[in-house]
């Protein structure tokens, strides 16, 4: 269930003060002082909580079944595998006799989200490298967590699930159905599709040598990260690191895209060649790199295109093709070499 794409969620709504303490009290986690929504939290599961012991996250009423045992299961996994700053431990109580759902609870982090307007507005060029190196170490230790098999999680059993097929065979047929659903809000002409099809085939080859299944996040972006000052080092780096919902194990290059189109929208593309540049340096597998990076932003761009045309909240001119739209970031490699 990881991979799948939910355009839905189900809000967590109204909890009372009597539910939120017995819950507290079940995890012998003190009184409870306060409760609120959090700023960042997609789809409105999660609430922040402050009790006599300290500030918590809970994260309730799960898009899917096994949601919260799957997150679990990767934060405990990265915490034993990892030095990450995760937060931890990372409670579940799949009862669901207090809320008449389940739920996780585990500890807040401290920091502030990496986009926060006022934060990136007093950013300076160095900080923003500083930081954007924390980010690539993070993310190759991280993807040193390797396996033996390209698969998901099957939160029943605790084991991973193989794609049917190859992983190639996997993603590619991915990428053609999401481009073929932006069909039903957009058009894709036969230029877009012969476009999209010529950078797998440039790609395939990178693809079917590649023989080192890793875990991937799905889903590394700045909003599910937090950032500190580090007073012994002197730079600014990333404290926390949180939401492991869309984790998988495959193609550890597939967590870049996210970050170099948001370095590129703000147009800071020496901070994203640095970014790419850090990871590569600590990167174990850097053959065939260029082409399996083109394979995994074509991935991402088809998702941001089809996502935008469904919620009209298109910011570009609406008259560009999808290949001409998309192009520039696909090849982002070759204006950041």
């Amino acid at each position: 269930m990881t991979t799948e794409i939910f355009f839905s969620t189900k809000p967590i709504g109204h909890v009372t003060d009597e539910q939120l303490q017995t819950m507290l009290n079940r995890h012998h986690l003190g009184n409870l002082v306060s409760a609120e929504k959090t700023s960042k939290g997609v789809g409105n599961q999660t609430l922040f909580i402050h009790s006599s012991k300290g500030s918590y996250v809970l994260k309730g009423n799960p898009i899917y079944e096994g949601q919260f045992a799957e997150e679990k299961f990767y934060t405990d996994s990265l915490q034993e595998y990892t030095s990450l700053p995760l937060s931890t431990p990372y409670l579940l109580d799949e009862s669901g006799d207090i809320f008449g759902w389940s739920y996780a609870i585990m500890p807040r982090l401290h920091g502030v989200h990496m986009n926060d307007s006022p934060f990136r507005k007093g950013l300076g060029a160095a900080d923003r490298i500083d930081i954007a190196s924390s980010a690539a170490n993070m993310l190759n230790e991280m993807h040193g967590w390797k396996v033996e098999q390209y698969g998901e999680l099957d939160p029943k059993t605790q084991r991973i699930r193989p794609f049917e097929g190859s992983y190639k065979a996997w993603l590619y047929h991915r990428i053609r159905f999401w481009l073929q659903d932006a069909k039903q809000y957009s058009q894709i002409t036969p230029t877009d599709t012969e476009w999209v099809e010529g950078v797998l085939r440039d790609s395939a080859d990178a693809f079917d040598k590649l023989c080192s299944p890793t875990f991937v996040m799905g889903d590394f972006k700045a909003d599910n990260m937090l950032v500190a000052y580090d007073t012994v080092c002197q730079e600014w780096r990333i404290s926390g690191i949180f939401d492991f919902t869309t984790g998988y194990f495959g193609d550890g290059v597939a967590d870049l895209p996210k970050m170099v189109i948001m370095y590129w929208n703000f147009e800071e593309q020496e901070v994203a060649r640095h970014f790419i540049q850090m990871y590569l340096q600590g990167s174990a597998i850097r053959e065939g790199f260029v082409d399996r990076f083109r394979v995994h932003m074509l991935h991402q761009r088809i998702l941001d295109w089809g996502c935008a045309k469904a919620m009209g909240a298109v910011t570009w001119d609406p008259q560009l093709a999808f290949s001409e739209w998309a192009k520039d970031y696909v090849y982002a490699m070759d204006y950041l070499k």
